[in-house]
């Protein structure tokens, strides 16, 4: 009998060892990575998701970290090395508290890619290629469309707390720029998730307005360094056999854009206002308002000046001072 089940557990692990390698073959996939918690994972019942994360940390420290506590199915790295994490047919810890189309737990129905990089920085060209390719293979395999390729920011949402005392969307800003339509075409997908279904359901409340539009909106902020499609040229139209002389209009060079305030100085000196510091009764929501993740809002502590666009909710301290405009 324990001969048996040893050769059993040989077999399921030869099995396993066979579906990387066969993906490996065709993608270059190293098993150097593989989490020792692997076989410990269930198998998944259905397959619906693919979410792309961006790992905040230089490589050698997120591979050890996904390794070691099985949080991702693959992770590609910033030189395009994609490694195989905990199989693809077995559930990654990847998304945390999550929720899509009112099921909750993601990581049940979903397959995990971590990137090394950062969720506000542009990614190279080789690493995006790599992303490419396996994006497009794992969506060949399990038969899924453009936009259920989602990033974690997509999914994951906060429980209530005393900055929200509701569930809420905007927990995380993980994986962000995979929402971008510039990034979005290098990684060949045309289409991704126009609006929330569990904000929309109501099950869930937006908590980071920037970071809906970013979702949602039309804000990209990595087209710059990926360059915008290029609109198409007006047809030419005959020359008309008359015309009126009209005076050319006064070219007025634009204003140019005022830097962001650095310090308490320039704050008052623009017109922005003190309106209190944050505390254990008094959130930032409660003293700004809807505008507490807003452009024009700031927030100041130990001489630094954060714009609210840029605030990170998991970071909001006591004593941090909210500044608006008269």
């Amino acid at each position: 009998m324990c001969r048996l089940s040893e050769w059993a557990a040989r077999a399921v692990t030869v099995l396993a060892c066979v579906s990387l390698c066969l993906s490996a073959s065709a993608l270059e996939i190293s098993n150097r990575y593989r989490s020792p918690r692997n076989m410990e994972r269930r198998v998944r019942s259905s397959t619906r998701l693919i979410v792309l994360h961006t790992t905040e940390a230089p490589a050698r420290s997120s591979l050890n970290k996904v390794s070691d506590r099985g949080e991702c199915h693959y992770c590609v790295t910033e030189t395009g090395q994609i490694y195989a994490i905990v199989d693809r047919d077995r559930e990654a810890f990847h998304a945390g508290r999550s929720m899509w189309q009112g099921a909750e737990d993601v990581d049940k129905y979903s397959i995990g890619i971590e990137c090394v990089g950062y969720h506000d920085k542009a990614m190279s060209t080789v690493q995006l290629a790599a992303i490419r390719s396996l994006v497009a293979e794992l969506k060949r395999m399990y038969r899924i469309a453009d936009q259920c390729v989602v990033c974690h920011s997509h999914v994951a949402y906060g429980a209530p707390n005393k900055w929200h005392p509701f569930k809420h969307r905007g927990r995380k800003r993980c994986g962000m720029l995979f929402a971008m339509s510039s990034v979005r075409r290098k990684l060949g997908l045309s289409s991704k998730p126009t609006f929330d279904p569990d904000t929309r359901a109501g099950r869930l409340r937006n908590a980071d307005e920037y970071l809906r539009r970013v979702l949602y909106g039309n804000v990209d902020t990595m087209a710059a360094a990926y360059g915008v499609a290029p609109k198409p040229a007006a047809p030419k139209s005959a020359a008309p056999k008359s015309f009126v002389q009209r005076p050319r209009p006064k070219l007025v060079a634009p204003k140019p854009t005022a830097a962001e305030p650095r310090s308490i100085a320039e704050l008052k000196a623009r017109g922005y206002v003190d309106h209190g510091a944050v505390t254990k009764e008094r959130s930032a929501s409660k003293i700004a308002g809807a505008a507490w993740k807003s452009p024009r809002t700031y927030y100041t502590i130990r001489n630094k000046v954060i714009p609210g666009s840029r605030l990170d909710p998991a970071h909001i301290e006591k004593g941090m001072h909210v500044w608006m405009r008269k």
